[in-house]
């Protein structure tokens, strides 16, 4: 039974430049945004607060789906990555917070920059997030229905 990988992703972006994560990924220096996987028993906006946090030290409320990605690497056709990215608002930062493991630094480039490490994506993924968030795609976090954490009434 074929089982995707569910993931989130942070689009967080200031003055014209976006909140990216170095990471090494088997020995080579990866971009991407901060992301990861949602974990058991955790809501999807709630995993892409987390990794937020973990993988930058920024606070970030989500405010917005940005899109659903689905993705298989071509060198692993039998893995599918299903992505959700959120933009939102970053609410405070700990700098002396340790980062996860793997990850070497948060940084913030504009999209030309991130267009010229191109060869260090982690996916195609990244760009695409990024483009669907400059052409103003949002969608209500309502879209989202999670039967599993309800708002207490």
């Amino acid at each position: 039974m074929w089982h995707p990988n569910v993931t989130v992703a942070a689009l967080i972006e200031r003055d014209g430049r976006f909140l990216m994560v170095e990471e090494r990924i088997l020995g080579a220096l990866k971009l991407n945004q901060p992301a990861g996987h949602v974990e058991h028993g955790e809501s999807i906006a709630a995993a892409c607060v987390r990794e937020t946090l973990e993988e930058t030290a920024h606070h970030f409320v989500p405010m917005a789906l940005v899109g659903i990605y689905q993705w298989s690497p071509p060198e692993r056709p039998e893995l599918t990555y299903l992505r959700f990215a959120f933009t939102g608002e970053i609410t405070g930062h700990e700098p002396g917070r340790a980062l996860d493991d793997g990850i070497e630094a948060a940084v913030w480039l504009s999209r030309d920059e991130v267009v010229a490490r191109s060869a260090e994506h982690r996916s195609p993924l990244i760009l695409a997030c990024i483009d669907d968030y400059l052409a103003g795609l949002r969608y209500p976090l309502a879209l989202l229905r999670d039967f599993d954490h309800r708002e207490a009434a």
